[in-house]
């Protein structure tokens, strides 16, 4: 079983999700994409019922973009799982600090407010010393939202996919479904 973590604004109905359900689906792996909600305490909560549920009949591993490579490597940690990290915000209490006030959903247009409390909550994921080994970092060096060196710098270790160019929704992604899923034991 796959879970996909959706990034920050977005939805389990993103490109990156749908692609990456197609591609479960042509391969017959169990995928599952929520929609979460917008706050951190929220979304982990979730993410942890998800898992939990699922982890007593089959093996869970984690995909997360953005801000969902936050979560996924704080739920990586927590539960032992392998995860595969995309343009992940590795600082995302800080990163996130530009996006204070109300947001908008890039889904369905619906409106958020993101407020100090939520900063303060993701401060609560951080993980001082993740197992690098469990982690597959995926990076393009034309990310536009994050620095690519942070994640390097923080997961010296992982296994790392680096790329010239590209963007922060990590041009061409389809590009490595097949090397994620080996490196994620989903098959």
């Amino acid at each position: 079983m796959i879970l996909y973590i959706h990034g920050f604004g977005s939805s389990g109905e993103a490109s990156k999700a749908k692609a990456l359900r197609y591609f479960c689906h042509q391969k017959q792996i169990r995928f599952i994409a929520p929609s979460l909600p917008s706050i951190p305490d929220l979304a982990i909560k979730t993410l942890s019922e998800l898992i939990e549920s699922y982890q007593e009949n089959e093996p869970v591993s984690l995909i997360g973009s953005s801000l969902g490579g936050y979560y996924a490597l704080y739920l990586s940690d927590k539960y032992n799982l392998k995860a595969a990290l995309i343009n992940p915000a590795v600082n995302a209490p800080e990163t996130l600090h530009q996006a204070l006030g109300h947001g908008i959903n890039y889904y369905d247009n619906s409106s958020y407010e993101w407020n100090e409390s939520h900063l303060d909550m993701l401060v609560n994921y951080e993980i001082e010393e993740p197992e690098e080994e469990t982690i597959l970092l995926l990076l393009q060096k034309g990310d536009e939202v994050l620095d690519y060196e942070e994640a390097c710098d923080a997961l010296p270790n992982a296994q790392t996919i680096l790329e010239e160019g590209g963007n922060h929704s990590f041009e061409g992604i389809e590009r490595h479904f097949e090397t994620i899923v080996a490196f994620l034991n989903a098959e």
